[in-house]
């Protein structure tokens, strides 16, 4: 199956946007292209310029990195309790469409325009500098406050072989150790984030074999087959009976499912940093996607039809393989060795996620200071092209883990991991916003969208269909709060659109910023050659 993201090369007589002034490619050693006076890439020297050694699949095993974590391996097995098999597996599929509009979208933008910071810079670019300002900085927070996550998450995994050594220990240890890893130079951070991923993807695959197996007769429950979608069944109801309570039980999934999959985008952050971005970043994004999408839907479906959404282990408020859900396969099956090698993988999962985190938390910081967002010390970079001062400041929040170390203070965090579910809907919805925005800047300065490195399909449909659910789903995310009122719990739901709405309203009160009128739409800065 194609996602259509072939890409469509253009060929050299291909017309320049308006006010575009190219300069011939510099001869010798520089690998640079140079795009309206400025220099795209510089390496081998100390500035503000990052090095282009990212290959594609370096780009897809950062995405996968971010997005095979502790949601897909814990966080499925609350919402199957919730929603029920039926239910749990259609969320999926939903977002999952809403993700694929998200992605061409962000393909089209990013192989024609692959800048730091890609979607962070875009809004400030095609939309309005205070949109960008928003849209940037809540992403990043969410993705630094996500590096806390995975630290402590690290820690509770270990505790499951050994609970006496403090989670404080780990948080340190492997605090520094990805810190470093990001100091590497480019190519070989790609290089470690790819065999860390690739663990996780072998184990989801030889989960799904597995669990084929399991359903097919060779656990200790016999031949499973569909017995579960029968009895208790395939959909569950909450907070009403009936078709009502079916339809809410599936409605509150989708945020499970959208947390899932956040961290597909990030495939883009690295644009400013890969080789040959017209050509790489459409097959990146095409192969991260139906990667992440199909192995998301494997492990959804065959969970669900190996446990039934009433099983109270489901509900379990452990942190460790004992929650996960392809554990508890294991365990009904009779299986005793699996829970140790799913916490080993569960511990590579959220390392690998930890490493993706700090990463694109550096290089959204990045973008945001190229736009002015930010002091322009985060631009700098050593003779390796990393941008060190950006790395060094992002790797600073890990620390916010050890606020798990008190009660209180849990209690904090808790509330600051609100901030990731969110955020993720609202910066999605921007991405199909500015790429409605950016086929408006084509047309209005005359520049025909087939000359693009990649086309992206059903447009300007599809940009606004995931325009329009992702914006329901922010706002609906805590509506069962309106049905069982908790003040708290309505603040930990919609703290992310009250920080996003805050940035907006105080930038746009201080700089009076103008909507950037499509004639004026700079599509010429860090073009692709």
């Amino acid at each position: 199956m194609a996602l259509g993201l072939s890409g469509n090369s253009a060929s050299s007589s291909e017309p320049s946007p308006r006010g575009s002034n190219e300069k011939k490619q510099p001869q010798g050693n520089e690998k640079s292209v140079f795009v309206d006076g400025a220099a795209d890439i510089e390496t081998g020297s100390t500035g503000e310029a990052l090095s282009r050694d990212l290959h594609g699949r370096h780009l897809q095993f950062i995405a996968i990195g971010a997005a095979l974590g502790t949601g897909l391996f814990i966080g499925i097995g609350s919402a199957l309790a919730i929603a029920g098999p039926g239910s749990l597996l259609i969320a999926f599929l939903f977002v999952g469409l809403i993700v694929y509009s998200v992605m061409v979208a962000l393909g089209e933008i990013a192989s024609y325009l692959p800048v730091a910071g890609s979607f962070t810079v875009y809004a400030g670019r095609f939309v309005d500098p205070t949109l960008g300002f928003s849209m940037g900085w809540i992403y990043w927070f969410s993705w630094v406050i996500t590096f806390g996550l995975e630290l402590t998450a690290a820690g509770l995994i270990i505790q499951y072989w050994n609970s006496t050594l403090s989670i404080g220990i780990w948080i340190a240890v492997f605090g520094v150790i990805f810190t470093l890893a990001n100091f590497l130079p480019i190519r070989w951070f790609g290089e470690v984030e790819m065999y860390l991923s690739s663990i996780k993807v072998v184990t989801v695959v030889g989960f799904v074999i597995f669990a084929i197996c399991v359903n097919a007769g060779t656990g200790r429950e016999g031949y499973i087959g569909f017995k579960y979608w029968r009895e208790p069944g395939a959909f569950n109801e909450a907070f009403a009976s009936g078709d009502t309570g079916r339809f809410v039980a599936f409605w509150a999934t989708l945020i499970t499912a959208g947390f899932s999959f956040q961290g597909t985008e990030l495939v883009a952050v690295g644009a400013g940093e890969t080789a040959n971005p017209r050509k790489t970043i459409p097959s990146a994004i095409r192969w991260t996607y139906w990667g992440i999408f199909s192995l998301f839907i494997a492990t959804v479906f065959f969970v669900g039809i190996n446990v039934p959404y009433t099983d109270d282990r489901l509900n379990s408020d452990a942190h460790d393989a004992s929650a996960s859900p392809l554990v508890l396969v294991a365990i009904r099956a009779g299986v005793s060795v699996v829970p140790d090698i799913i916490n080993a993988v569960l511990l590579t999962a959220v390392l690998s996620a930890a490493n993706s985190d700090l990463y694109s938390s550096s290089r959204i910081l990045i973008g945001l200071a190229e736009d002015g967002h930010a002091p322009r010390i985060f631009k700098r970079t050593n003779r390796f092209g990393t941008p060190y001062y950006s790395v060094g400041f992002c790797c600073m929040f890990g620390c916010l883990g050890f606020l798990n170390l008190s009660s209180s203070g849990k209690e904090v965090f808790d509330w600051l991991l609100s901030i990731t579910s969110v955020a993720g809907f609202i910066t999605w919805s921007l991405i199909n916003y500015c790429h409605i925005r950016f086929m408006k800047a084509l047309k209005a300065q005359n520049v025909d969208r087939s000359t693009l490195p990649y086309v992206a399909p059903f447009q300007p449909y599809l940009s606004w269909f995931g325009l329009f659910f992702n914006i329901l789903i922010i706002l609906t995310s805590g509506f069962t709060v309106f049905i069982k009122w908790n003040t708290s719990n309505f603040f930990a739901a919609y703290v992310s659109v009250l920080i996003f709405v805050v940035f907006y309203v105080v930038h746009k009160a201080v700089y009076r910023t103008k909507v950037v009128p499509l004639t004026e739409v700079d599509l010429v800065k860090g073009r692709s050659q």
